[in-house]
């Protein structure tokens, strides 16, 4: 489906070709025609999918042909900073030729500038919960004029603890309203939100249960203590255009970063720990190329808007089947192929058997030639401390004596195919 047939106001043209949009994908297809008309609705799709311009577009095409300006009108409510930052890219690029404005409102950062911007007449705020509570409490963010809530990436938010200060959020902003919600799962909390939020909603389901048909990926099962040195191989080894590595604390990102920096690589890191400052910096750098590898934890794992992703490593072995979905969601991406490798341990063995029952056979195991996956782990001192942050999992059992690089089957990286 062309864009030209959603009959959205003709201003919104020139972003939406700037933007490159030209087929529609099929969460935005499913979506826009639906949001046009004023419906509420629940949406899920795969990462990737051009799910934000799906309810990007008809926000901006409601403040454009209806109601007064200067004044929030519309409210996407989000659980990152990092995503906040990419709603706002894609308003900014799709709203281009109009004067409609938006604000990111987000705690880590000063508040005054984003004061300024309401004060100013931005029509969308793109916001994180809490500070965007404070906001309110303090007079600065008016609700009563909010015509259209989205409440993206829902679940995470109930990752993260938000829920509570959604559901005041969503009593602060009128009752009459259209109201969107998008999340990857819906647990037991997000049903009730949804069914209190919404209004007879339309459900729009594009199928997550299965990771993207363009990532190709591959378990490389190695003892805990090779990790980092496998890790370095495979680096050094591998045709890569940018690579995204995740970790499972960010402890251990900020120290796997510093060791793939000490071997000679260019490499940032994106968690918990940096500063606002830092983590745009570093998001900047891993987009334009001067960092081509981020270690990250799975704040990076939703939302992260890099097509040039050629590979993602995990680390470490996600929690969760979701979880890994997302993760490797960040390659393979807009038509393009990805790879996907997973560092795993004996202690991995059940969320694999989870995978493989998803993608419907067994994930590849492989090893790389000449790599010594004999070596012995250093003796640890019985007194010697983990140090403040350190996971969990470095402080158990001692491994089992490290497997021969046969059993795991036949090492698979070579020249990867042009892109």
């Amino acid at each position: 489906m062309n864009f030209t047939q959603f009959n959205l106001d003709s201003r919104l043209m020139q972003g939406i070709q700037k933007a490159g949009y030209e087929t529609a994908t099929p969460i935005q297809e499913a979506a826009i025609p639906a949001a046009v008309r004023g419906r509420d609705i629940i949406g899920t799709a795969q990462t990737g999918t051009g799910k934000t311009a799906a309810f990007v577009l008809p926000i901006l095409n409601k403040l454009l042909t209806t109601g007064q300006r200067h004044t929030p009108r519309a409210l996407i409510v989000t659980p990152t900073r990092e995503l906040a930052e990419q709603i706002n890219d894609v308003i900014r690029q799709l709203s281009a030729g109009t004067k409609l404005r938006s604000v990111t409102i987000y705690g880590g950062v000063g508040a005054n500038p984003q004061i300024t911007a309401l004060r100013n007449g931005a029509e969308i705020i793109v916001a994180c919960p809490g500070r965007l509570l404070d906001l309110i409490a303090q007079g600065h963010a008016k609700m009563k004029d909010i015509e259209i809530l989205v409440l993206d990436e829902a679940d995470r938010m109930f990752d993260m603890g938000f829920l509570p200060d959604v559901r005041r959020i969503v009593k602060a902003v009128p009752e009459k309203r259209q109201t969107m919600m998008f999340s990857a799962t819906f647990p037991a909390d997000v049903e009730l939100l949804a069914a209190q939020a919404l209004k007879q909603p339309q459900k729009i389901a594009m199928g997550i249960s299965r990771p993207a048909y363009t990532v190709t990926h591959a378990l490389y099962p190695v003892p805990p203590h090779l990790k980092s040195p496998l890790l370095l191989e495979l680096l050094k080894r591998t045709d890569t255009d940018s690579v995204l590595i995740f970790t499972r604390t960010k402890y251990r990102a900020q120290k796997v970063s510093q060791q793939i920096l000490r071997a000679g690589f260019k490499v940032t890191s994106l968690h918990g720990d940096r500063s606002q400052g830092q983590r745009q910096s570093a998001l900047k750098g891993f987009k334009d190329g001067t960092h081509p590898i981020m270690v990250a934890t799975d704040i990076a794992a939703r939302g992260l808007d890099v097509e040039s992703i050629s590979h993602v490593i995990n680390y470490d072995m996600p929690d969760t089947a979701d979880a890994y979905i997302h993760r490797i969601g960040r390659t393979g991406r807009a038509q393009r192929t990805g790879d996907a490798f997973t560092l795993v341990t004996d202690e991995d063995k059940d969320m694999i058997r989870i995978l493989e029952r998803i993608m419907g056979g067994a994930i590849k195991r492989e090893t790389l030639e000449g790599f010594d996956y004999t070596t012995a782990a250093p003796p640890r001192s019985p007194n010697a401390s983990r140090g403040r942050g350190a996971p969990r999992e470095d402080s158990r059992r001692p491994p089992r004596p490290a497997p021969t690089p046969k059993s795991y089957g036949r090492n698979r990286l070579a020249p990867r195919k042009s892109r």
